[in-house]
């Protein structure tokens, strides 16, 4: 025991001057959550990170927040209040911290928590001492105001490799654990386990094997005390084939995610599908989904559609060239108690529905809508929309309400004779109230009203007001239904104190923060001469997408499962005590002690240990990855073919193969197998070392 002993500390001895040699290379805050990249190190594939606040007090972050891409890694930190924080890596090299390097300080922003999302008929009774309460508890996710996790929030990672495999207990559901994302959330479906949940994607994350139709459903039974966020980590964080569904859902938060490629049966990358209130979906990408059957579906069907819920936020989102966009409302058959916010979105040559809207009373303000080749807003069947200071350039229509106006209007003869074909809907037309907008390059807009144009009392697009808060009166109504205004805007508590940016300074803002985190991982430059125009399908942008591939190669702790109270002293969490042996002949990847990701093999010969007759091997990869946990020191013996000599990574520590077999003595402590170079692995073998 004295020789490995010494020989660990030669090797650890070998190594620290190379892990002194960790290089930062970027560190930035974002909404509350910062991250920090550094260089690779050859031999180091381990690392600790920690983050301290103003208060000086240092916290660890989960593993799984911890991402190798290759010649570098990467680390983000979620859940952060707004201020100053400062990031630590340290190398691990036989579970021991060789090296801590600070990076630099970055600042962390807090959410814009505004919109309709937020709203509560109690608001103005709140009293001061109970505020921060009231407000963690309107606030839709399990996050706090302050962007910290509710008490008691469960943490769950989802990777490429554990999507299916994920396992967790929750009350209420059908059969415990619950296995595979699907299943997870199908578990909150009857809304009794109302302990906060977040749903953490991390990386591409393709076509789960459990989907309902095609897409992850969330639910909770409209449990006013279940807060439910999906939100994905880091840059790259993408849905890719599949969509995301809500419906009976109340407080639940979508974040940071991509979406791509959806060939889902409902046909939206995300919909809130019904009687869903207090949404919140912010900071995500929406590109391309499968062309759908009609003829208007060759960009998906929709990116982001709402029926039939209410209390809506949809903030700082992009929309890639999509085509049916925002669709808000659909057989609602009502104007009561139906609102939603549309802010700080970059419609970036999507082409229409910004939203198009029924029945609602919606305020759509600060939206970027960039080179938009059939229309912004569209307002049917008694709709009252308060679009405010957006930022119009090169957008054809910029507001549309139905049946009259710009929606009507024969370009060619100068009439208002295209009844038969509009360009976007024959139904009854809403109500439209503009203020403070800017509109560059649009061939045509009329207000109410407006000099010049005929009949423009009747043949209008939207009425134009002089005030904000200025009250639309009822002798101004929709051509084809009489609808009038309902002035929503100038009666509700939210809508006067609204943060509203002046419009001129829209584009910046919504070019730098909409999307996933710094603009996300997809990048593409759309060309503005022929782009602004074009609303047919963007064959490049296509291909790249369906070709997209995520430059993640391995996630730290990938396989484990969710994180509930880390520190439990009464939790070994699956730590080994004592003598373990895994057969992988026997027993596959499934393991209590071991998370193994990588790929099975039985075709790469017999091997005979111990008495035992080994045929099915673990394929030792770039992707493969054994994580496992000690309590006290042990030997760790692996096998392999008889044949091979060459080595393997153990905690980062290059270890040679000699004759089939490779062995360290381990100290306690969290350890992993990573690749060296190609070999077949048939057994594990820890023995306690006395």
């Amino acid at each position: 025991m004295k020789v490995a002993s010494l020989l660990i500390l030669m090797t650890f001895m070998a190594v620290l001057s190379l892990a002194q040699d960790l290089v930062v290379t970027e560190t930035s805050g974002w909404f509350e959550s910062a991250y920090v990249t550094w260089q690779a190190l050859e031999d180091v594939n381990h690392f600790n990170v920690y983050y301290r606040g103003q208060d000086q007090v240092e916290h660890q972050i989960d593993d799984q927040l911890i991402r190798d891409y290759g010649d570098f890694y990467r680390a983000d930190v979620l859940g952060l209040k707004a201020g100053e924080y400062t990031l630590s890596i340290a190398s691990v090299i036989a579970g021991q911290e060789v090296n801590v390097v600070d990076a630099n300080t970055v600042m962390v922003r807090p959410h814009d928590r505004s919109g309709f999302a937020f709203w509560s008929d109690a608001y103005p009774e709140v009293n001061e001492q109970d505020v921060n309460d009231f407000w963690d508890a309107l606030s839709p996710g399990a996050y706090k105001y302050d962007g910290t996790p509710k008490d008691g929030a469960v943490i769950l990672y989802i990777t490429q490799n554990t999507k299916d495999v994920i396992e967790m207990d929750v009350d209420g559901a059908n059969e415990n654990p619950c296995v595979g994302l699907l299943e997870i959330l199908e578990g909150f479906k009857k809304g009794k386990d109302t302990r906060p949940l977040i749903v953490r994607l991390v990386g591409q994350i393709t076509d789960p094997l459990s989907l309902n139709k095609g897409d992850i459903v969330i639910e909770n039974h409209n449990n006013l005390s279940s807060y439910i966020t999906f939100e994905g980590v880091g840059n790259d964080a993408t849905a890719d084939g599949w969509g995301l569904r809500l419906k009976n859902a109340t407080n639940v938060e979508v974040r940071n995610l991509g979406f791509m490629n959806c060939d889902s049966d409902e046909g939206d990358d995300l919909g809130l599908q019904q009687d869903n209130e207090h949404i919140w979906i912010h900071h995500c990408d929406f590109f391309y989904g499968n062309s759908g059957s009609d003829a208007d579906q060759d960009k998906g069907d929709g990116a982001l559609d709402c029926k039939k819920s209410t209390y809506v936020t949809i903030s700082y989102n992009h929309f890639w060239d999509t085509g049916k966009t925002n669709l808000l409302g659909l057989g609602e058959d009502t104007t009561e108690g139906l609102y939603i916010t549309y802010h700080h979105n970059w419609y970036d040559h999507s082409d229409s529905r910004h939203p198009r809207v029924r029945f609602y009373s919606a305020h759509v303000y600060n939206n970027y809508y960039d080179g938009v080749a059939k229309y912004g807003v569209g307002a049917t069947m008694g709709s009252s929309v308060f679009v405010e200071a957006n930022y119009f350039r090169k957008c054809r229509y910029p507001m549309l309400t139905s049946m009259q106006g710009s929606d009507v209007y024969d370009e060619s003869t100068g009439t208002h004779d295209y009844s038969d074909m509009p360009t976007f809907s024959k139904e009854d037309g809403g109500s439209i109230k503009a203020f403070n907008n800017i509109m560059i390059g649009q061939p045509r807009f009329v207000s109410y009203g407006a000099a010049g144009y005929p009949n423009s009392t009747v043949q209008f697009d939207a009425y134009v007001a002089t005030t904000r808060d200025e009250w639309v009166d009822g002798t101004v109504m929709s051509n084809r239904g009489s609808n009038i205004y309902n002035n929503f805007d100038t009666q509700l508590d939210l809508m006067i104190d609204a943060d509203v940016n002046n419009p001129g300074d829209v584009p910046e803002r919504v070019m730098l923060y909409a999307g996933r985190v710094n603009g996300g991982d997809f990048v593409w430059t759309f060309n503005q001469t022929t782009d602004d125009t074009a609303y047919e399908v963007n064959e490049p942008l296509k291909e790249a997408l369906a070709s997209y591939q995520t430059g993640l190669v391995a996630v730290q702790g990938d396989a484990e499962g969710p994180s509930e109270d880390p520190n439990d002293p009464n939790d070994n969490g699956g730590a080994i005590i004592g003598d373990v042996v895994h057969n992988f002949t026997e027993s596959g990847k499934t393991s209590e002690f071991f998370a193994i990701t990588g790929n099975l093999s039985d075709s790469k010969g017999t091997v005979y240990y111990d008495g035992l007759t080994l045929t099915q091997c673990l394929k030792i990869e770039s992707s493969t990855l054994i994580t496992f946990t000690t309590v006290e020191e042990a030997e760790l013996t692996l096998v392999f073919n008889d044949d091979e000599n060459d080595s393997i990574m153990i905690d980062g520590i290059k270890i040679d193969i000699a004759h089939g077999t490779a062995t360290m003595t381990l100290a306690s402590g969290s350890h992993e197998i990573t690749k060296s170079n190609p070999a077949n692995l048939y057994l594990i073998s820890l023995i306690a070392v006395p």
